[in-house]
Parts: C-alpha cells; sequence; structure tokens
C-alpha cells in the first residue's frame, strides 16, 4: 500500500512501560504480528534497559527476535544509553531510539545525568554503529523529550531547542523525534517549532510524538503535517505516558489518529478494521488496563471510505 505519512507503534514500549501487570511475551508478539498485518510499518516493540528499573522488558531479547521474524516489519527500540544501544547492536534491531531532554531537570530525572553527558554517549552511540558492517548498521535516532514544554521547568525557549538538535545533527543522527513528552503544545506552537526544526534538519527525517494530556494531541499531529511532517507516533488505545514527567497522562489514540488522516486523504497504508480488531489482544492480556479511543466507542461513519483503499 502507498503511503503518505509513516505511522510508528509505540504502546509496546511507551504503553505499557509503567503498567504493573506483565504483559506476556506472546501476547505482546500477537500484538506485534496482528499491527503488522494491519499495515503498520514500523512498531518499538521495548526498551534495552535493567529489568530492574522496567520489569516490563524483562523479555525484550524474545520480543526482539520474535518481531524481527515479521516480514516488512521496521523494528525499533527506545536506549537510554550505550549498553542499552550495544544490546541492539548484539540483537540485530532495525532501528535504536535513544532519549535526552531539552529540559536539563527533566533529563536528570529521566536518565540520571546531564545533557552534556547524555550527548558526548550519543556520539559515542553513533560511532560504534558506525563501526558495523553496512547490513548490521541500525539507524540510529536522537531524540528530545520535553522540547515543546516541561513540568519542571515550563516553557523550553526555541533556540535551546535547536540548540541541542543542532547537535543531535552534528553527533550523526540519522533521524530525530521530537516529543511533547507532557502535552504541553498547542498548534501554533506545535507549527513554531516544527517548521524550525525541519528547516535545521534539512534531509533528516523527523518524528512528531504528541501526548493527549490536555486534548490537543491530534490537532497537534495536523498542525505538524501542515508543517511538512511525515512520520508520527502513537499507541493502540492511547495507552502510556512518561513515568518520570508528572502530569503526563496517554499517547494519542492510534486508531483515531489514522481515522483522522484517512478521512483528510492522508494515506497511512493501514487497514482501520485491522487495526481496531488489534485491541481485543490487549482487551484479553491486561483487562485492567484503561483503552481510549472515540473511534473504538462510536464507530466508523457510514460510507467511510480511507484514502489508502480507494487509492
Amino acid at each position: 500500500m502507498g503511503r503518505d505519512v509513516i505511522m510508528r507503534e509505540v504502546g509496546l514500549r511507551d504503553g505499557i512501560q509503567g503498567f504493573g501487570e506483565f504483559m506476556p511475551t506472546e501476547d505482546k508478539l500477537r500484538w506485534v504480528r496482528a499491527e503488522a498485518d494491519a499495515g503498520m510499518a514500523e512498531i518499538e516493540v521495548t526498551s534495552y534497559v535493567p529489568p530492574k528499573l522496567l520489569p516490563q522488558f524483562a523479555d525484550a531479547e524474545a520480543v526482539t527476535y520474535g518481531a524481527l521474524a515479521v516480514e516488512g516489519l521496521t523494528v525499533a527500540a527506545l536506549i537510554p544509553n550505550l549498553r542499552g544501544a550495544q544490546r541492539g547492536f548484539e540483537l540485530g534491531v532495525h532501528k535504536l531510539n535513544f532519549v535526552m531532554s531539552a529540559s536539563e531537570t527533566h533529563n536528570q530525572k529521566n536518565v540520571r545525568r546531564s545533557r552534556e553527558a547524555s550527548l558526548e554517549e550519543f556520539r559515542t552511540i553513533v560511532e560504534q554503529a558506525k563501526a558495523l558492517p553496512a547490513e548490521r548498521r541500525p539507524v540510529i535516532c536522537g531524540g528530545l523529550a520535553t522540547a515543546l514544554g516541561c513540568s519542571y521547568e515550563g516553557s523550553i525557549e526555541l533556540s535551546e531547542v535547536l540548540k541541542w538538535v543542532g547537535k543531535l545533527l552534528e553527533a550523526g543522527a540519522d533521524e530525530l523525534i521530537i516529543p511533547d513528552t507532557v502535552g504541553y503544545a498547542s498548534p501554533a506552537l506545535v507549527k513554531r517549532v516544527y517548521a524550525a526544526v525541519l528547516a535545521e534538519a534539512g534531509n533528516i527525517p523527523v518524528a512528531a510524538h504528541f501526548h493527549d494530556t490536555r486534548g490537543t494531541g491530534l490537532a497537534n499531529l495536523c498542525a505538524a503535517l501542515e508543517v511538512g511532517v511525515r512520520h508520527f507516533d502513537a499507541s493502540l488505545a492511547g495507552i502510556g505516558g512518561c513515568p518520570f514527567a508528572p502530569g503526563a497522562s496517554g499517547n494519542i489514540v492510534m486508531e483515531d489518529a489514522v481515522y483522522m488522516l484517512e478521512s483528510m486523504g492522508v494515506r497511512t497504508g493501514i487497514d482501520l478494521d485491522r487495526l481496531l480488531a488489534v485491541r481485543e489482544i490487549l482487551k484479553g492480556s491486561l483487562p485492567s488496563l484503561q483503552l481510549e479511543g472515540a473511534i473504538a466507542r462510536a464507530g466508523l461513519p457510514r460510507g467511510f471510505a480511507p484514502a489508502t483503499l480507494a487509492a
């Protein structure tokens, strides 16, 4: 299927990382396979962190290998540091998403180091990735959390965002991820920040990661689309949120985002009916997990014609 945008599922990482009940490994892989069958091009399947910090990812190796067996799927994982990256190199994951913060306070609370130390570690990760044989070299993404606001520091100056974006690019980032970690952004702010980041990034892809903390998630996605962003994160049923960022509720709902884009004539390459059916895996595996979603509640409008299938 043709695509005008790339949607990345982050529910298996961001969605369940802070949930107390462990999701069985086979259920995670059923989720991966079902979303890939629905047309999801990329899934962030896990995080390479010590299990004592996030027990949900004690099965990171098994989940990674299972996801890599799914033909045509880009398998991504979150990494907080060099050791996480080295695990990714060993496992053969396609893409590694490194995270640091525009906010010094959030960076200290999230990864327990200064922004300068995070950046230096990112440089080392890029250098080690480049030393790998081409066929084993993952895409290295530089993520800049709290770029649109921070629960600890409040507003983040655009000049500060661009400074760290420039440093990530200079260090060799293959892609960038700019998240609204705690849901502070408005569409006007999104346009201003992402337009500036896209100009700074040039040919380097820039992904947007929005939370719906204050009800502006889908509006922010539209705003980013308008200024040229073509890569977006979302999670099935809107689950998730940063456990180290007070007030950060769930991600934007993947099903609602896909519906909105398809209704606008933007091809996601995703079969919405199949995507909605994946919610049953979550319901069966984690019945106490709260699932969100307007389309799941109300259903698709009569006569709805998705752009993907019409193409």
